[in-house]
């Protein structure tokens, strides 16, 4: 069993903002392999069945981001999972727009999220899939750029990262993690300038 989730802020608001970009990644995995991520259990919605051949958890945790750590601690009690298992999907504002980067485990650098699951579970030993959000020109606040309403462009983007992000959750369970970064943490190109 292997558990998969995806970081976000519940709620409408907040559906398609940046900071939601573990939502919809795990919205792509579910829709991918057939699952419906909708009961609710351990302060999250859940969803289960199988993708890439592994039994798995999809969860997008109810709390708000900053108290992510509870639902996780939950769901990991819940089905009796090692951190270890899990894979965490989240956004990371100081990645470019469409890198996608996973490690096996790291500090939660500036994301609140992840800072939350760290500082509740005691470990930073569980695997993550960062979702690049970077803004292209300097915001005031990072706090409105994360919570701001995607543009169609960006939403073209998002597509490409959700099923990237999908292709990584396959990549970790077929070949392991180590394969998984060879292919998957690539730097993006830059849009070219057109003069």
């Amino acid at each position: 069993m292997r558990l998969i989730v995806g970081l976000g802020n519940p709620g409408p608001e907040y559906e398609w903002t940046p900071h939601n970009m573990g939502f919809l990644a795990v919205d792509g995995i579910a829709e991918r392999a057939g699952i419906r991520v909708t009961r609710p259990e351990a302060k999250s919605y859940v969803g289960r069945g199988s993708f890439a051949g592994e039994e798995i958890v999809l969860a997008k945790p109810q709390t708000m981001m900053n108290l992510s750590g509870v639902a996780v601690r939950a769901l990991l009690e819940k089905y009796e999972c090692d951190p270890a298992e899990m894979i965490v999907l989240t956004d990371d504002v100081d990645l470019p727009w469409g890198m996608l980067r996973i490690r096996e485990r790291g500090s939660a650098g500036t994301h609140n999220g992840l800072k939350s699951i760290v500082s509740t579970l005691g470990t930073n030993d569980f695997i993550r899939i960062r979702l690049g959000i970077q803004p292209e020109k300097i915001w005031g606040d990072l706090r409105d750029y994360v919570l701001s309403k995607l543009s169609r462009a960006d939403r073209e983007i998002v597509a490409q990262m959700v099923a990237d992000a999908a292709g990584a959750v396959e990549a970790i369970a077929t070949v392991g993690v180590n394969k998984a970064m060879t292919k998957f943490n690539r730097r993006v190109q830059p849009p070219e300038v057109e003069t």
